[in-house]
């Protein structure tokens, strides 16, 4: 069976009864929160400049280092709100029930760095002077996608929701901070439902365009990249966040990429030919090579591991 490739348009107007239907079950199942709640504020205490209190000092801290670097990671990635809106907004429009959506996913996520940033100025786990520099710096180079599709879009937001649910679940446990693994908790439910919905936005539109959409997929699988990237000394602070097992290759494969190409049964799919089939034959290879990449990884780390203990 042959599919007529459709536009992008064609396919934002086929899917907008599926983006109602999305809509409608994220609201009944999307719990009302309040950041405020997660906050220890009695735990805080003035610092130095206008209220003449306590410069901050790393002594101040109780979160292990790593779990500190990917909670400023993780903060900084929620600050390019402001960016995602306008990525999501320009490429999903802002009438109907997709704009609907778009206004809704927004409000959700912004509550994540109000509380994400009360949290760590109340706890005094960073240093906020630090923090809002890096803030700055992050946000006035903004955030654009390097995907010029919708359905790349679409494939992009499914694994990257499932990967900051991840990060923020896993760096939660990192702290030793009930406080903390409980406000990141929450974060990360919501990040789950977002995932869902994108999710299952991407399956809706196998149906339409098979090739297209599983052209999609391996193009943002293979070249995959989370949206903080940008963010200073990334690479050596994903590193430290990885080593941790807060976020590796291995947890990318294995708790992101695979459950969502399982849900999609991207490889069960009998009705892809052209570009689609080759599509997936470059996503099986690609996975493979990740596979190989990931145990050495693990192997590394696990050697790594045990000679600073053999050290100690």
């Amino acid at each position: 069976m042959s599919f007529m490739v459709m536009s992008q348009t064609e396919l934002l107007h086929e899917l907008e009864p599926v983006v109602a239907g999305e809509l409608d079950r994220h609201l009944k199942v999307a719990k009302e929160w309040f950041p405020h709640e997660y906050v220890p504020w009695s735990e805080g205490r003035n610092f130095d400049g206008i209220f003449d209190g306590d410069a901050w000092q790393e002594s101040d801290s109780t979160i292990p280092e790593a779990a500190r670097v990917s909670l400023i990671v993780n903060l900084l990635t929620e600050d390019n709100l402001p960016s995602y809106h306008h990525e999501i907004a320009t490429t999903f429009g802002r009438d109907g029930a997709w704009g609907t959506w778009v206004g809704r996913w927004t409000a959700e996520e912004g509550r994540h760095a109000v509380a994400i940033r009360d949290y760590l100025t109340v706890s005094r786990a960073v240093d906020p002077v630090a923090l809002e520099r890096a803030r700055m710096v992050h946000m006035e180079g903004g955030f654009q996608t390097e995907y010029g599709t919708m359905l790349q879009q679409l494939a992009y937001v499914s694994f990257q929701e499932l990967a900051t649910r991840i990060s923020h679940r896993n760096t939660g446990k990192a702290s030793g901070d009930p406080n903390c693994e409980r406000l990141l908790a929450k974060i990360a439910a919501d990040e789950n439902l977002h995932m869902l919905f994108y999710r299952n936005l991407l399956k809706a539109a196998f149906e339409l365009d098979p090739n297209q959409t599983m052209r999609a997929i391996t193009d943002v699988v293979t070249t995959f990249q989370m949206p903080g990237t940008t963010i200073e000394g990334f690479t050596r602070k994903a590193m430290v966040i990885a080593h941790e097992g807060i976020y590796d290759l291995r947890l990318h494969l294995d708790d992101v990429l695979m459950p969502v190409l399982r849900q999609w049964a991207v490889f069960d799919k009998t009705n892809l030919d052209g570009d689609g089939a080759k599509a997936r034959d470059e996503l099986a290879a690609f996975l493979d090579k990740s596979e190989t990449t990931a145990a050495r990884f693990v192997e590394r780390r696990e050697a790594r591991r045990a000679r600073e203990a053999a050290m100690r």
